[in-house]
């Protein structure tokens, strides 16, 4: 391996922000946060929305997480273009023209 050229292999915590749940492994990860873990030592934070403590396939519940409003960011992104986003099409419907 070329020396200098790869990124810091280091242990990370990653914390899932929908359930209290955190994990501590090794990760490049560039993270601005730290967190101090059980063992008394202080850790990068890498924050995450879905975990397996919160994803539905492996908690069996169905959890509805909106990250940060989707569809009302995708509204004001496209209304300053001019486009109508309420307007919800049907598959097959075409506009009848006029006659």
């Amino acid at each position: 391996m070329k020396p200098d050229i790869h990124p810091d292999y280091r242990p990370v915590v990653f914390q899932d922000t929908s359930s209290d749940f955190a994990f501590l492994t090794r990760s490049t990860i560039q993270t601005s946060e730290t967190i101090e873990w059980e063992d008394g030592n202080t850790y990068p934070l890498a924050r995450v929305e879905i975990s397996s403590a919160s994803h539905p396939f492996y908690t069996g519940k169905q959890i509805l997480v909106d990250s940060g409003g989707r569809v009302e960011r995708f509204r004001r992104r496209y209304a300053k273009v001019g486009v109508d986003t309420t307007r919800t099409a049907k598959p097959g419907d075409a506009e009848s023209p006029e006659e």
